[in-house]
């Protein structure tokens, strides 16, 4: 079996895009062994600066950046890509951009295979979805993102292979954010207010990039959207029923949260629930009644979802075949290293399939 090259091009350099280059950088000689796969990243970025090196980063990528890196367009980038004749491209999304999802088409037409944590592609109006499966198709491009949902943990695998299968799904449901985990896990579990919880989790940091997303219910039903479209459904976000939990009446007039009136309104939601309950906040699928929902729910402690701990995120599929039995997919909290893995889980896949190509043209 050859060697096969693959050139790594890397929009973001944050905490997990730089544990990517430096975890793929050490282990270089382990895919090379193992897999037959060399990787070389010519390009890195951040937000607006780009550093071009046509043989791949090395160790000192931190340093060659900060001193050589200039601004650039995508266009920079592709035509870089052109003129080196590179060959087996993928593009890795390891950003949270609005920006950059809007040249995915321009870079799949381009010969670029995708892989992304960013969740903005797959939870974009229903046209814009399907053209950009119209386009990976038309191209034969591939575009993989389970790091969109969880860490890595196979739960969109898990639920395509079921899919495709032919098994019948009845539902999903889960708590998929880490951060509201965390704080309905500790207000159900110990004699504290919400708010003090709530402060806690922001010294934790737990919600210092996503707060709002996370209080409004977005986060949570941005993954239920990408969990939906994975099995066929052509549902929109505006189609979600989304309750946030923190609304109009916690808030002041300047939009600052009202403590007493939020430690009111979930002290009543905890003594008035039934014995050996639990609160939760879930996103759901119920396929029966063809309905998404993002709600808050009072589950019995004995249940998967009840027995959650720390920051750990669960998700559950039904189906006909297991009725009322879920299939369950529980995920520590996540981390920079664990989500860096499962985006070159990722990567790996993409390469198997390059070879696979390869290997029928040849």
């Amino acid at each position: 079996m050859s060697k096969l090259k693959i050139n790594i091009i890397l929009f973001g350099i944050g905490n997990i895009g730089s544990t990517l280059i430096n975890q793929i950088i050490e282990s270089q000689d382990f895919f090379l062994e193992s897999r037959n796969v060399d990787f070389h990243f010519p390009i890195i970025t951040n937000s607006t600066v780009a550093f071009f090196e046509k043989e791949g980063v090395g160790y000192a990528w931190e340093t060659n950046f900060r001193q050589l890196a200039v601004p650039f367009k995508v266009e920079d980038i592709i035509e870089f890509a052109k003129e080196n004749e590179f060959e087996n491209l993928i593009a890795v999304d390891a950003t949270a951009s609005d920006e950059l999802v809007k040249h995915y088409n321009t870079l799949i037409k381009n010969g670029f295979n995708i892989v992304a944590v960013n969740k903005k592609a797959n939870t974009l109006p229903i046209d814009l979805y399907k053209e950009l499966r119209s386009n990976l198709k038309k191209y034969d491009k591939e575009f993989l993102y389970e790091t969109s949902v969880d860490t890595g943990i196979p739960v969109l695998q898990t639920l395509r292979d079921l899919y495709y299968s032919g098994e019948k799904i009845t539902k999903i449901r889960g708590v998929f954010s880490d951060h509201l985990s965390y704080v309905f896990n500790r207000f159900s579990a110990e004699d504290v207010s919400f708010s003090s919880v709530l402060k806690d989790a922001s010294l934790l940091g737990l919600m210092k990039s996503t707060f709002k997303e996370d209080l409004s219910g977005n986060a949570t039903a941005r993954k239920l959207l990408i969990l939906a479209r994975e099995i066929g459904k052509d549902f929109d976000f505006s189609d979600i029923q989304i309750q946030p939990f923190i609304t109009e009446k916690h808030l002041e007039k300047n939009g600052i949260l009202n403590k007493d009136e939020v430690d009111k309104s979930f002290k009543i939601s905890k003594i008035t629930q039934s014995d050996d309950h639990v609160l939760r906040y879930i996103g759901e699928f119920d396929l029966e009644r063809n309905k998404l929902e993002v709600k808050l729910i009072s589950e019995s402690a004995h249940s998967p979802i009840g027995q959650l701990k720390g920051s750990d995120t669960i998700f559950e599929i039904y189906t006909q075949s297991y009725a009322q039995v879920p299939i369950v997919i529980q995920s520590a909290p996540p981390c920079k290293q664990a989500i860096s893995r499962g985006i070159i889980t990722d990567i790996l896949k993409v390469a198997e399939r390059i070879r696979n190509k390869e290997a029928v043209w040849s």
